[in-house]
């Protein structure tokens, strides 16, 4: 077992830096973890031991190294380094500034961060006006060079300021021509610039209002202070001692009373006209619950208005420090539940489509599918129907392209689906490391909702102030929680698709590639069959738009089956040769012949005991949705799975509460609890008619000397049924109906939920999927031989005979601990070695988190694994394995885990970060020449290591001791 790689958006991310050297952009996360990002491909990923929020997180200038700041105040430096060919990140150093004894907490409080461009020193600013300077990378502090609030207020005229006005640093900025002076910010208003040299104040700038941040812009002349009160502040910095006046104070929003600037940005441009962009600032009695950031160049203005928090934002320009202008050409601001990318050198500031860091939850997923191995057509059908919707996003090439993907190219096209409670589907791009969104399908514009789907949010009159923009794709809210998709199923040969949702819609769709406006046709399926004494109470089901409706191009439905009563669809299959689509709810289950559209039969599996089964989820419990969304709200837990978490001495504490907390979250699940007592049940019991699973087969199912097409259901009460089918030939299948006839019924003796229903051939191999022997891609099953079949249960493995169902072998799961499977598929492990072998197993994942490989046909346990935490029941419930032995589940409702069971297929970031080249121009030091030369000749004894062009060469260097030490001498030497 290998757990390989996060996908989407990391959950409650907390702080958000950028290295302009490296092009590397990394996140913090609330549970201490720090992800970095550059090019597509490119990612590395840290956990703190302490599982603290990440604060704030700062570049060093020119290194492959970074420092975060956690809320327990403990600073620590992590170094990106080149091992096995790759880069890795590794944390070097941690360290907690502590004050002298007796001191309060707010001595030592740090508040900002400033790593020095001389790569040699932090600058610390802490709560109490004290700036604290540490060494890198050793982190130890320098106390003589300390600046504290007594020695800026000896420089300032006391009829200015009093000692409370040094409280507190807000910011701390180097001046980007003198890295000699720093610019201190006190959040009562007073800024000086101080001069490292000679420890004094050079200039004071006295603001009227709390300050919130600093900007210098490019040239040094002039720099930017942004206040509680919505306002800015343009000061000059003359080269003489004068007291310096403010050259502007705007209110971009007043003059009503407006919320903090937060933070800005002045970025020049060759036309002379700067962009001036803004945190916040809104008017707060009308648009206080904004999270918006401005852009103001010349007369265009846009407040992007985003539906999340705006956790921090950067904008990437021109860094070369031979460059006269900023001129910036992207906005990268960080949500809290998405990252959001702007265009600023197209017109109009279009948004740029992320190609990593997707937001998965922009509507909650309720259901996920996975499918292997696409045909290259379909792949780009599918390609081209999203370029469509794309068509709003910017051309730019993604920006933050910094590092090398050395990663092999994924040796297939593998596609996974996610359906969401707005009634959407989702089309990833699950080949290699970037979960990458190819298309969306909305099932909305088939029914009649609240919202008209051409409504337009952004619209904006002409007079409209301020100019808020909606950007983002974050939209918790569904206009109908009925909407939900359940159940996905798609044929990548045939291109046919069948979602199904809460209300107990099945769509079946197939692939369009231009727009198309049509009629959808309808037919009920009546589960309960007019049987008297049962009475739906839950909710009704969708209205459906009459006439034709147009959709784009892409998936269209063409058929829509509404199940009555209008029940959660709990099990769906599609077989695409025979044109049929069988659906289950809790009360039954029906086939649909999709060609003629018709259905064949209904079977209701109501026992007479399933009061429940007619109260509907939305009425009686939780929906199995919303016991998940619920287990994430109550489980506080790190967000990165447990093979990166050590333990910590209040962990085993956290985890007894988790496991209480999960304990009460596990009793409203709909399916099956965990913990109950291992005996046989009675018919009694609620929900024995829950349809789990559906199956076709072509198989022996009424002698040994015919087979014929077949349908197979297994309920929640461990009872199996066989339907066989009469397919008519391709000549006359539409002029002929498909019949249905029940063959067999199988009552499992210990009554368990049967969760997987299986025929293995004559050769003990599982029947291959529909169309897959006529494209080629499978051999023909073996009909000479005796069939078997398989059924899964939650407790046990059961083979049959075919087509007498006589029992033959079976496998029970470990009673002790309580032990239920929860999900189930067939994976083919393929050999890393040889291409010629490759085994068909079971990969089974239990209600403890498990995974269980288990042998075909004889039903041997392989190996073992721990692979989910077992209280965490929502990760549990949303995994799904792939068809060569991966597998993906949800570790928070917007972050998948993926892993891998096979030696064969893997798919996880591999990655090289050079350092790039430092320019020796980057800043004029008035240091003495040997510290000059000191530094030039560390800078070139790295890039030297680091930048050989022969591998060999470079690996002989960093181990070979003497080289090292000859260069430590020469640095020591200053030769």
């Amino acid at each position: 077992l290998s757990q390989t790689v996060e996908h989407g958006f990391p959950h409650q991310p907390s702080a958000l830096g950028y290295s302009p050297f490296l092009r590397l952009m990394v996140i913090g996360t609330r549970s201490g973890a720090i992800k970095l990002y550059g090019a597509p491909g490119v990612e590395f990923m840290g956990l703190h031991e302490e599982n603290n929020t990440v604060m704030q997180i700062h570049f060093i200038p020119d290194q492959c190294q970074l420092v975060t700041l956690l809320d327990d105040n403990s600073l620590h430096l992590w170094s990106l380094k080149q091992h096995g060919g790759a880069s890795e990140l590794r944390e070097e150093h941690r360290f907690t500034l502590k004050g002298p004894p007796g001191s309060p907490p707010s001595a030592t409080q740090v508040t900002a961060v400033l790593p020095h461009s001389s790569r040699e020193v932090l600058y610390l600013g802490t709560e109490s006006g004290t700036i604290f300077v540490v060494e890198v990378p050793s982190l130890r502090v320098l106390e003589d060079r300390s600046i504290t609030s007594e020695a800026v207020l000896q420089r300032v005229p006391e009829d200015n300021c009093n000692r409370r006005a040094c409280e507190l640093v807000e910011a701390l900025r180097e001046h980007p021509k003198n890295p000699d002076q720093i610019l201190i910010g006190y959040s009562r208003g007073l800024i000086v610039l101080w001069d490292l040299q000679n420890n004094k104040v050079t200039h004071h700038f006295l603001g009227s209002q709390q300050l919130e941040n600093l900007y210098w812009q490019r040239d040094g002349s002039k720099f930017i202070s942004c206040h509680y009160d919505g306002s800015y502040t343009q000061w000059p910095v003359s080269s003489d001692n004068r007291q310096p006046e403010p050259l502007e104070n705007t209110v971009p929003y007043g003059p009503f009373p407006c919320k903090a600037i937060s933070k800005i940005y002045w970025q020049t441009t060759k036309n002379g006209l700067p962009y001036i962009i803004f945190q916040g600032g809104m008017p707060r009695a009308s648009y206080g619950d904004r999270h918006s950031i401005s852009v103001i160049h010349g007369s265009h203005q846009t407040a992007f208005d985003f539906t999340s928090r705006v956790i921090d934002f950067f904008i990437i320009f021109s860094s070369e420090p031979s460059a006269e202008f900023d001129d910036p050409a992207a906005m990268v601001v960080l949500a809290e539940e998405e990252l959001v990318v702007i265009d600023l050198k197209t017109p109009g500031w279009p948004a740029v489509h992320p190609p990593y860091l997707a937001s998965l939850h922009c509507s909650a997923i309720t259901c996920s599918h996975h499918v292997s191995n696409i045909p290259l057509k379909l792949w780009e059908r599918i390609i081209s129907a999203g370029s469509k919707q794309n068509i709003h996003y910017s051309a730019m090439p993604w920006p933050i392209d910094g590092g090398t993907n050395i990663a092999p190219d994924p040796p297939q096209r593998d596609l996974l689906l996610t359906g969401h409670e707005d009634g959407t589907v989702r089309f990833w791009d699950a080949s290699g490391v970037c979960l990458h969104l190819l298309y969306k399908l909305s099932t909305v514009r088939v029914f009649l909702t609240d919202a008209d789907p051409n409504d337009n949010m952004n619209t904006l009159g002409e007079d409209e102030w301020p100019p808020l923009r909606k950007v983002g794709t974050f939209d918790p809210y569904s206009d109908d929680p009925r909407l939900g998709i359940q159940k996905i199923y798609l044929c990548k040969y045939s291109g046919y698709l069948a979602v199904a949702g809460t209300a107990g819609q099945v769509l079946v769709m197939e692939l369009n590639d231009e727009d198309a406006e049509h009629v959808v046709d309808h037919a009920e399926a009546d589960l309960l069959q007019d049987q008297e004494g049962y009475r739906w109470k839950g909710h009704e089901k969708l209205k459906t738009r009459d006439g034709a409706v147009r959709f784009e191009a892409g998936f269209q439905p063409f058929v829509l089956v509404q199940c009555q009563p209008p029940a959660v669809v709990t099990s769906l299959a599609l077989h695409s040769e025979w044109k049929l689509v069988a659906f289950g709810t809790s009360h039954g289950f029906g086939l649909f012949d999709h060609q003629q559209k018709r259905l064949v039969f209904v079977k209701c599996t109501l026992h007479p005991s399933d009061q429940l089964a007619l109260e509907g989820p939305l009425s009686r419990v939780k929906s199995l949705k919303k016991s998940l969304r619920q287990s994430f709200r109550r489980i506080r837990r790190s967000r990165v799975s447990s093979r990166k978490r050590r333990g910590g001495g209040n962990a085993s504490e956290v985890q007894e509460a988790n496991a209480k907390f999960d304990q009460d979250a596990l009793q409203e699940m709909e399916l099956a609890p965990v913990q109950r007592k291992i005996e046989a049940r009675s018919a009694e019991d609620s929900f024995t008619g829950f349809v789990r699973t559906l199956y076709f087969a072509d198989t022996f199912l009424r002698d040994s000397s015919r087979h014929c097409p077949s349908l197979w259901a297994g309920t929640n009460g461990g009872t199996v049924y066989a339907f066989c089918l009469r397919v008519p030939p391709a000549e006359r299948r539409m002029d002929e109906p498909v019949r249905a006839e029940q063959a067999k019924e199988i009552q499992l003796m210990h009554r368990a939920p049967v969760v997987g229903i299986l025929v293995l051939d004559g050769r003990s191999t599982p029947l291959p999927e529909p169309l897959e022997v006529a494209h080629d891609l499978s051999k023909s099953p073996d009909m000479q031989g005796s069939h078997q079949l398989l059924v899964v249960s939650e407790e046990q493995f059961k083979v049959f005979t075919l087509p007498k169902v006589s029992s033959k072998l079976k496998l029970k799961l470990t009673a002790l601990e309580g032990c239920r499977v929860r999900k189930v598929t067939v994976a083919n492990f393929g050999s890393c070695k040889t291409d010629d072998y490759s085994e068909n197993d079971l990969a089974v994942l239990t209600n403890l988190g498990d995974i269980q490989i288990i042998s075909l046909p004889f039903l041997k346990l392989q190996i073992r694994y721990p692979c989910i935490r077992k209280e965490d029941v929502s990760g549990i419930a949303s995994c799904v394995f792939t068809k060569y032995g991966q597998g993906f589940y949800l570790i928070s409702p917007s972050e998948f885990e993926r892993f891998s069971l096979s030696t064969k297929w893997l798919v996880e970031p591999r990655c090289i970060v050079d350092m790039p080249e430092v320019t020796s121009n980057n800043h004029v030091h008035n240091k003495s020449g040997v510290e000059n030369a000191a530094r030039k000749s560390s800078s070139f004894s790295y890039s030297f290591v680091e930048r050989k062009s022969g591998r060999l060469m470079e690996h002989a260097l960093l181990n070979d001791e003497k080289v090292l030490k000859e260069i430590q001498s020469t640095l020591e030497g200053g030769r």
